[in-house]
């Protein structure tokens, strides 16, 4: 015989959500109406090249940018574009927005960093968020356009950084899944791995300085800079 309890009675068991929460939800859900999905970086030559065949080399590619892009360059950069944003201080989140553009190693890691930037900040606006004046006449670096929309929505750092993380190994093994047989099934098993392997990077990159922070993917510049030209492409360049 089934039991069935009245709903008041499972209601302290739900914890209330904040709308920050939700918010964070839909700034890296893949259907945020920025264009993310028509970019690979670099991963359609890595694939094209053979240096990502399967699960395991797809792992190492992938984690290898999270530890030496992401958790080196993006983490670092998100961690002092909150705290100028909080103070408030201005001229220190234009330094870092123009950081992030001048670390972008080709024209097609440059390109899709702008147009991504551009894209979130016209959504925004549409959703009546609008980045400082001193952005103005600036290009804006997707980062700079997410850190500033999670701070206006009260999205705390310590949930904003995973998120992003989070979805950056979403589109690409969304993209992944794009580019050769590769199931569904396994490509959440990669994502989950790669999960794992957030909280360290983020520990690690609240321990850098400012002169430690930068890019060290010398593997994806070069990918990047050969899909440039790769004669038969999926995503953009």
């Amino acid at each position: 015989m089934v039991i069935l309890m009245p709903l008041k009675m499972l209601e302290p068991t739900i914890k209330p959500f904040n709308s920050h929460e939700f918010r964070l939800w839909q700034l890296i859900s893949p259907t945020l109406p920025i264009g993310a999905y028509a970019y690979s970086q670099a991963l359609e030559f890595a694939v094209e090249t053979g240096w990502v065949s399967d699960r395991s080399t797809a792992y190492e590619w992938m984690s290898g940018q999270l530890k030496a892009t992401l958790g080196r360059l993006e983490s670092p950069v998100c961690m002092r574009l909150f705290s100028a944003f909080s103070e408030p201080d201005l001229a220190g989140a234009v330094y870092w927005n123009q950081f992030l553009l001048s670390s972008r190693e080709t024209s097609e890691l440059l390109l899709e960093d702008q147009q991504l930037g551009q894209a979130l900040t016209r959504l925004l606006n549409d959703l009546e968020v609008e980045l400082p004046v001193a952005f103005r006449g600036e290009p804006i670096a997707y980062l700079t356009a997410f850190a500033f929309a999670a701070h206006s929505w009260a999205i705390p750092l310590h949930q904003a950084l995973p998120g992003f993380l989070w979805s950056w190994c979403d589109n690409q093994v969304s993209a992944l899944i794009k580019l050769m047989p590769f199931g569904q099934t396994d490509g959440q098993r990669l994502l989950a791995s790669l999960v794992d392997a957030i909280p360290g990077i983020i520990d690690t990159a609240e321990l850098l300085s400012d002169d430690e922070i930068g890019n060290t993917a010398y593997g994806v510049a070069m990918a990047s800079s050969m899909h440039e030209t790769q004669y038969s492409r999926l995503f953009r360049s």
